[in-house]
């Protein structure tokens, strides 16, 4: 897993280039990629690429937002599978536990923009936070239909050991074999979400 990055419809404009070629290279080599590598990569002109977006910056938000519906469909489960709250939440670290182990898996993509950018009012760091507070509304909603005695603190702790342990995977510190899922249910537990919590 990469990005996820959504297929572009109908043909690829200088647009749909554009946003393909970011969103693989600030992914793979950060956003600090040169404008003319980026616009190399994607067989855009600078001119053009200016005709179409104020800013690299600009761009790399771009990228970042276009690429997130699908990354979204891959991580959570399908809303038409008859799952439990528990099995829910739990999908979403069998799917990071899964990532990992890819040879391309660098991390959370929106954690990595918001670490590498550091400033919360860049624009793509506004879009990569609204995309992790998605997340954090996904587990806080399972956790609500779940019982849990605390759904916000719930959704907060998943989201730290999905972040941490991405960012672990990431940097080729560990693979997560067995360790997500686990380190998940075992919040899960102590939150006491029971194993067949009933919809809610």
């Amino acid at each position: 897993m990469t990005t996820k990055k959504a297929a572009a419809p109908g043909g690829a404009t200088p647009r749909d280039r554009l946003l393909d070629a970011a969103g693989e290279l600030f992914y793979r080599e950060g956003v600090g990629i040169p404008t003319d590598a980026l616009c190399r990569a994607a067989g855009v002109s600078k001119r053009s690429m200016y005709q179409l977006f104020d800013s690299k910056d600009a761009v790399f938000a771009a990228a970042l937002e276009r690429g997130e519906p699908a990354l979204t469909a891959w991580l959570l489960p399908p809303p038409e599978e008859e799952r439990g709250p528990r099995e829910r939440l739990l999908y979403v670290f069998e799917r990071l536990e899964e990532a990992a182990r890819e040879p391309d898996y660098l991390g959370c993509p929106y954690v990595a923009a918001q670490v590498e950018l550091k400033e919360p009012s860049h624009v793509a760091s506004v879009v990569a936070a609204r995309a992790k507070r998605r997340l954090v509304d996904f587990f806080r909603t399972e956790a609500g239909r779940a019982g849990a005695a605390d759904p916000d603190l719930l959704a907060r702790q998943l989201a730290v050991v999905y972040d941490g342990a991405g960012t672990r995977a990431g940097i080729g510190a560990d693979d997560l074999r067995g360790l997500a899922v686990t380190m998940a249910a075992t919040l899960l537990d102590a939150a006491g979400v029971p194993d067949d919590g009933p919809p809610r």
